[in-house]
Order: C-alpha cells, then structure tokens, then sequence
C-alpha cells in the first residue's frame, strides 16, 4: 500500500480546526528519545491543534495493536525495524522518520548530525592534548557506525591513528561479562594517554566499568566522552562521564513541523535533516589536560578559570613569570595554537552555552563573558563561527 492512498485526501479535506490525530512511534526509555518528545511537545503547545497517541514503547517494539481502530492524520517513528516500518507503509498516513537507518528511503528524515558530533569530541580531546585516540562503537546501528567513521576520518587528516573496538553484545549477563573481558584486553593494549570517544552514553558508563576493573586510570590514562548526556547515567558512571549534548529537543520540533506541511497536502522530500550537537558537559571523565608541559598546564588552567574576565596574553605572561615568546612557543608545541586563541575558544563556548540556555540579552553575555563592548562580543563569535550570535540562538532556541 502507498504512503497517501485515496482515504488521505479525505483527511486532507477536514477543516483546518479539528485537532490531527498524531501517533508517536517513540521509545521513552532514554534520553535521546525523550528530547525528541519534548520537542514535539513543544510544537504542539504552539498550535494547539494536535492530538497525540503515544504508548509506553522501546527501541525493539514490534507490537502496534494498541493503535487497532485508530483513524489517525500522520505519523512520527524511530523506524529501527522491518516491523514498524512495515506498519507504517501499510497505514498509509504521512510519516516522518527520527532514525539514521532509514528502512523507508521514500519518507524525510530528521537526525542528529553525527559527523558534526564526531567532529566536536575529537576536537575536545585535541584541546586538552591528546595524542592518541580510540572509538568504542555497537554494532546494532549505523549512526555508531557513521560516529565512527566520521571520528576516525577527521583525525586521520590531521593525521592521528584511531584504535576502534566495536561491541557484538547481546542483552544477556554471559554476553556482557565475554564483552567487558574482550574490552578489558583492548584497553590494555592501547597506547595510553589516550581518549576514547563513546558512540553512546551507555557504552561511555560501560567503558569507565572495563576501566575500574582493569584498574586503569580515569582521566589520567584514559579519558573517555559519551554522547547524548544522559544526565542520570552520566553522573552515575564511575567518574561521572563527559557527554556530547545533542539538540534533541530541536529534532523533534523540526519533525512535528515537517509533519505538519505534509498532513496540509504539501510535498516534502525525502531529503535529510541534520541537527547540530549543542556543546559538551565536562565531567571527570575527561578532566585532564594530557600534556607533559607544566607550563602549558598552568596557563590553560589559568585560561579556563579566567576566561569570564577580561584577560590578555600580557595576564598569562605576569601570572606566570614567562616571556611572550617562551609562552607562545611551547604552547603551539603541545597544543598546536596560541594563548590568544586558547582565550577566544574559551570564550565562544561560554557565549554559546549563553545564548542556548539562557534568554540574557547580548549585552548582559557580553559582561558575563569578559567582554567590554558588545559589538566586539559579536565581531570575535562570527569571525570564530561563520555565524552571528542571534542567528546561533534562532536556530537553538529549543533546546531547553
């Protein structure tokens, strides 16, 4: 059966002020997913004009008899298997994918951009020094796979090597225990200090659960970063776990949105939307600046605890008792830019975080973030972006 058979055009022919029937085919089991319900909750409290079904779901449901007798308008799904997908094709009604696997090639999809995740955690380890590096992936779903490839991609062009182990594990305890043993004996052999990106929360608390047992150091050895912060399983990984915190919230609103043209009769593509990640909840899990240089330590520690006021290079330099040149010299050495840029960097995140999670006028970040004038606050974030600090927080602004 098609996606829009003759009884469609009858839904399309309602008045335009009867609430559509929307079924959300969502497991509410993580965080990731529960993002998405809230940015769909979101869309609707906007229009009003919605009426949603939604059940108690997870990721492997194949059980769609609590929609029997259901007269709906459209669909949202996390298609992850033959059997949803199958349901969806068959019910007829216009759909919106939330899944990287893309077992309906016909439908638009919206996801999280994972090349742009990859990018942002390799980039967190090179800040703080790192070396070497590792991916821990699951083999049961290609954004693990697209994470990986993309993560390896982007050091190799710098070029770094990427050590990668990919879990085979199945949900029973026998397989979990072979997998942490398997883990265990990888973890031994990677050349250390090393940081390793986690494809998913999960796999970041069971790869800080290989490193207790292994009694491998965390961050000192190892330093490992999680995707989807997690907040509950974050802070209860042992240390707490660094996580990469994706728009959620802001998928699941572009979905409802794209739903919404399609339940009106337009035509949407099957084109792909990709969400940027939002930034990066530092926790102890990666703490560590792996870098031998005490100086280079001290000057980024002074950077970061400093940031929010209006420091210059001349503060490191008094600070620390170094010359300009000693200063800029080891410092490109060990980290492959300069103070000043450390400074900036430094400065940007905090004037993201800002702008996505607080509604403080320009002016009132600037002050926050050491800046004297705001027009120089908005010069240094585009010149450093690509993009202006309104425009960073029109396009983010449902994030919280």
């Amino acid at each position: 059966m098609g996606l829009f058979p003759a009884e469609s055009s009858k839904r399309r022919a309602r008045s335009s002020l009867q609430r559509k029937q929307v079924a959300l085919l969502i497991e509410t089991s993580n965080e990731y997913a529960r993002g998405l319900l809230n940015g769909i909750r979101a869309f609707t409290r906007e229009r009003r004009l919605w009426s949603i079904y939604l059940n108690e779901y997870s990721r492997d449901n194949t059980d769609f008899t609590w929609l029997n007798g259901w007269r709906g308008d459209g669909i949202i799904a996390r298609i992850e298997n033959e059997q949803t997908a199958r349901y969806i094709l068959d019910a007829g009604f216009p759909a919106v994918d939330l899944s990287a696997f893309r077992i309906i090639p016909s439908l638009p999809y919206v996801e999280t951009d994972d090349r742009a995740i990859a990018r942002l955690a390799a980039e967190h380890f090179l800040e703080r020094g790192f070396k070497n590096f590792g991916f821990y992936g699951d083999s049961r779903f290609p954004w693990s796979k697209q994470r990986g490839a993309y993560f390896e991609d982007y050091l190799g062009a710098l070029p770094y090597d990427c050590h990668t182990f990919i879990s085979q594990q199945s949900h029973d305890r026998a397989s979990r225990v072979a997998e942490r043993h398997k883990l265990i004996q990888w973890l031994h052999s990677l050349p250390k200090p090393i940081g390793i990106m986690a494809c998913y929360d999960s796999r970041g608390q069971q790869l800080l659960e290989a490193c207790r047992f292994a009694e491998i150091a965390v961050p000192d050895e190892i330093a490992v970063i999680g995707v989807d912060n997690d907040e509950v399983l974050c802070e209860l990984s042992d240390p707490p776990l660094t996580s990469i915190q994706s728009n959620a919230v802001r998928t699941g609103y572009l979905a409802a949105e794209l739903l919404e043209r399609m339940m009106a009769g337009e035509d949407i593509g099957a084109e792909a939307h990709l969400i940027e990640p939002l930034s990066i909840q530092v926790r102890m899990s990666t703490d560590v600046l792996a870098v031998d240089d005490k100086l280079v330590s001290e000057a980024v520690r002074f950077i970061r605890e400093h940031a929010h006021e209006d420091i210059q290079v001349q503060d490191i330099l008094s600070e620390l008792s170094v010359s300009r040149r000693i200063l800029d010299s080891r410092f490109k050495k060990a980290l492959g830019r300069t103070p000043h840029e450390e400074i900036i960097a430094v400065k940007v995140k905090d004037i993201k975080k800002l702008l996505v999670e607080t509604k403080l006028p320009l002016s009132s970040i600037a002050e926050i973030t050491g800046f004297n004038h705001t027009e120089y606050m908005s010069v240094v974030f585009t010149r450093t972006t690509g993009i202006r600090p309104g425009q960073y927080r029109e396009e983010n602004r449902l994030s919280t």
